[in-house]
């Protein structure tokens, strides 16, 4: 298994590169899907989500929803460290469950985690990070996720930066342009990770547990 961490800051379009690698026959650990999946209707964690958070945050349906609990975490400190330490772990055995089904293949397994900076992972053959200039991502949150312009800017100041995500990489796709350059770029990225030693028995592993 050659296993490749995959990072960019909310709107780079880092969800879009994980698509084009996953065509070109990469195996996609998700973080973010991962999430989804723990947080479905039904789910033991959405109760406990619920519970900390209180039962707003859980629509009609018996959904997440996203926006009144981001709402929430967004604007408190506290509540977004007390979020991390109950769906992280979660999110973690999960992860490490796929990557252990990897571990004697041949593939080249992408780790896509939004936080992987903040939260860096042991032994990875390769970090590649998508990056944007921030008004670009600004941009892109208001035009394709309607999101309020000062919302947008909150989230990203909660991230690590450009330069704390570019100092971590091995390969930077720059996502400021169009679909044909970003599909060269990948075309790129994918020849290098192929040409990669496998990963040790541990790699992946989280060093920190914030």
């Amino acid at each position: 298994m050659i296993l490749i961490g995959l990072t960019g800051g909310i709107g780079s379009g880092k969800s879009t590169v994980s698509s084009l690698l996953a065509e070109r026959g990469a195996v996609i650990i998700d973080a973010d899907a991962i999430a989804r999946e723990l947080q479905a209707p039904g789910a033991p964690l959405l109760s406990v989500l619920a519970e900390a958070f209180g039962d707003n945050i859980i629509d009609s349906a018996g959904a997440l929803d996203r926006a009144a609990l981001a709402a929430i975490v967004f604007v408190d400190a506290d509540a977004l460290k007390n979020l991390n330490k109950i769906i992280h772990p979660a999110i973690a055995a999960e992860m490490d469950r796929r990557m252990k089904e990897q571990r004697n293949t041949n593939n080249v397994v992408v780790l896509d985690i939004p936080l992987l900076a903040e939260n860096p992972r042991k032994g990875l053959c390769g970090v590649i990070v998508v990056d944007v200039p921030v008004d670009l991502a600004v941009q892109r949150l208001v035009q394709f996720r309607n999101m309020d312009e000062a919302d947008a800017r909150a989230r990203i100041a909660k991230q690590a930066t450009r330069e704390e995500r570019i100092k971590i990489a091995d390969r930077v796709v720059d996502n400021s342009g169009d679909m044909n350059s970003l599909a060269v770029q990948v075309d790129e990225v994918w020849s290098w990770a192929q040409t990669l030693p496998p990963a040790a028995e541990d790699a992946g592993e989280r060093t920190n547990e914030a």
